[in-house]
């Protein structure tokens, strides 16, 4: 283990990588029901694809387990799926099969970006006061993610966004505020494995609420479909419209898994004294695999998760995390009965609490420089009220620019950044006259 990870050298230990893998998975396993579930909306069998989800996210994490050695899951993102689903088929009137040819060409396209270290170039050339503002913005936008899934954060009560009243009316946001409660003291009492103790406790918890279900007649065992293997439809691969979705998928995509990197590698400290991500290449590389994979298998465009993040809060730090994470995925082909229990009231407090942990990089970016304050505060901003990792990261860089330049500090713009900022305010002009 040591030889592979390099476990002391992290200042880790084996139990704290174990607990740190499962607590990522038990936060990001919801993607076992969702993925299906919007890609069924295409057409496509739910049972495979639930196969094909589990499998892909497996390869990925394991890769970047064994090649990148960072504690970062894998799986088909949210997001990409339901643009693959409501725009790509039900929008543009597109086959299944059309979307997956686009998913799979994209993941070569990023084969060859990570192996000519192109995506790597772009990751460096993001200021490193953005690079603070991403990992601040991406903790509020989980934190936002889990209040809403856990029911407490909605539009229902009149207001543009706000907080449900915690009575038996709104039973999983109860039973998620008592998880919160239960994984904070916890955490202050410095109790190994806090939020995975959390995430069991509040599934517990759920349980005379209503919230943890236990079905009649429940069997833990199940045996996975058959996925679908290379059903691919090349007839159309030459069309303007498979163009345009082939560049949707690999903007979002790359800036998505770029923003979950930068978080992770800021909470975790793992950068090298440049500032920059270790072992950045293979992480990308493992993306761009699990991309190729997964459109074999049959599902979306895979990408890094953010939900990582809390398997970082629990201590993980290397590759030893993944490989507990993607053989989790693994073991969740035949007991997804089981998994299926943990309802999303008890995965929420891991990752509301995860956004308190990400806050503290803010103490390090330079706000008393507007050129640099202004845009992290948009970047950081962005992120959780757009629910996206890639616009936060988009409106930062033109923001950067915008000020830098206000500033008469030019000189201080690296020349990828202004080649990404005026690629940005291109797809923003593309978008409003389309």
């Amino acid at each position: 283990m040591e030889k592979l990870f390099h476990l002391k050298e992290r200042g880790t230990t084996v139990g704290k990588e174990i607990i740190g893998g499962i607590t990522t998975f038990l936060a990001m396993a919801y993607i076992l029901a969702v993925n299906p579930g919007i890609l069924s909306g295409s057409g496509m069998d739910f049972n495979a694809v639930f196969t094909a989800t589990a499998i892909s996210a497996a390869i990925a994490t394991l890769v970047m387990a064994f090649i990148a050695n960072l504690p970062v899951a894998l799986a088909p993102g949210l997001g990409l799926n339901a643009f693959f689903t409501y725009s790509v088929v039900l929008g543009m009137g597109c086959t299944w099969q059309f979307a997956l040819t686009a998913v799979f060409v994209e993941g070569l396209i990023f084969i060859l970006l990570s192996v000519f270290g192109v995506r790597e170039a772009i990751i460096k050339s993001i200021p490193d006061s953005l690079k603070k503002a991403v990992s601040v913005g991406i903790g509020l936008f989980i934190c936002i993610i889990g209040l809403v899934n856990a029911g407490i954060c909605t539009t229902d009560t009149g207001t543009t966004i706000g907080f449900v009243n915690l009575n038996l009316n709104h039973a999983s946001a109860l039973v998620a505020v008592l998880g919160l409660i239960v994984t904070i003291v916890l955490y202050i009492l410095n109790v190994p494995g806090a939020i995975l103790i959390g995430v069991a406790v509040t599934t517990i918890i759920g349980i005379p609420f209503g919230v943890t279900t236990i079905p009649e007649n429940f069997k833990p065992f199940a045996t996975p479909a058959a996925p679908y293997l290379f059903k691919f439809e090349w007839t159309n691969a030459l069309s303007l419209k498979f163009l345009v979705v082939l560049i949707t998928f690999l903007f979002t995509d790359m800036f998505d898994t770029l923003g979950t990197l930068m978080g992770v590698a800021e909470q975790a400290n793992l950068k090298d004294k440049d500032g920059n991500i270790i072992n950045c290449k293979g992480a990308l590389l493992a993306d761009s695999i699990g991309t190729v994979a997964g459109a074999c298998l049959g599902t979306s465009t895979v990408t890094s998760f953010v939900e990582s993040t809390s398997g970082v809060a629990a201590g993980a730090k290397t590759g030893l995390a993944s490989v507990t994470t993607g053989i989790l995925f693994l073991i969740a082909l035949f007991l997804n009965p089981i998994f299926a229990l943990i309802p999303s009231a008890a995965t929420a407090p891991a990752l509301i609490f995860v956004g308190y942990l990400m806050m503290k990089s803010v103490k390090s970016i330079e706000f008393s420089d507007p050129t640099e304050g202004i845009p992290a505060f948009i970047t950081i901003m962005t992120m959780p009220f757009a629910y996206s990792i890639s616009k936060g990261i988009m409106w930062g860089l033109i923001s950067y620019v915008i000020c830098k330049v206000a500033g008469k500090k030019a000189k201080e713009i690296p020349v990828v950044t202004w080649i990404l900022a005026a690629v940005f305010i291109a797809d923003i002009i593309f978008e409003a006259i389309k």
